[in-house]
């Protein structure tokens, strides 16, 4: 049995600079004005019965057949504004640059459309650049959105360090962790999530600090000699 983790380089310059970027964007305190968001995105695998399921009895857990049908993948994507106790969700069927840049705009134009800047965090993925707007949009539309977002990047290897990650394990217990036949259904079932969360207004307080890093990840630093200075 392996357990599979996001192993962080030791002594690594690179990772520390953009944990600490992080760090420190998740200590400001709560500005209206200037939105703090954390994308991300999964895979989905869409599956369906072979044979249906034995009728429920009272206090007994449904019965279900092991065997299924794969009936094709799907790619989810979430926003979340952690301190505000806000996300929104979306699946399709690809997860390309295209997908990337018609979510920031869906992002941008409907969720916060007053807003003259954002700062959104997500992971590097390659789809995940400011380039993928310009592959959808026309230059000066893409600009446009460009303009708007103060994007910060999670180090290789510190997915742990995105908030909406956060979100979308609990997204899985909650509400994809069941066979799901169709994109249509699992849309339907993110629609009632999304609405269940935004109503309870679920936050995630971040309590881990840059000071903090410093000793329990000692180990991810690099060691320098002293100047003498």
């Amino acid at each position: 049995m392996n357990d599979y983790w996001c192993i962080p380089p030791k002594e690594s310059a690179e990772f520390v600079a953009n944990m600490e970027d992080i760090l420190d964007i998740y200590e400001m305190p709560y500005n209206p004005e200037l939105p703090v968001v954390c994308m991300d995105e999964k895979p989905y695998q869409c599956l369906g019965d072979v044979r249906e399921a034995l009728p429920l009895r009272p206090g007994d857990n449904q019965k279900i057949d092991s065997e299924y049908v794969r009936e094709g993948t799907c790619s989810i994507f979430i926003f979340t504004e952690p301190l505000r106790g806000w996300r929104h969700s979306n699946v399709r069927k690809t997860r390309t640059a295209l997908d990337w840049a018609e979510e920031i705009k869906y992002l941008l134009t409907e969720c916060y459309p007053d807003h003259s800047k954002s700062i959104l965090i997500m992971d590097n993925l390659n789809t995940h650049m400011i380039a993928s707007l310009y592959k959808k949009y026309p230059a000066r539309e893409a600009r446009s959105y460009a303009k708007r977002l103060e994007i910060h990047y999670t180090p290789k290897h510190g997915s742990w360090l995105n908030i909406a990650e956060i979100e979308l394990n609990v997204m899985t217990r909650q509400c994809l962790a069941r066979r799901l036949d169709s994109i249509s259904k699992v849309q339907q079932e993110l629609v009632a999530w999304e609405k269940m969360r935004n109503e309870d207004c679920g936050k995630v307080l971040w309590h881990f600090t840059t000071p903090q890093a410093r000793t329990k990840l000692l180990s991810l630093y690099p060691k320098f000699e002293s100047s003498g200075d």
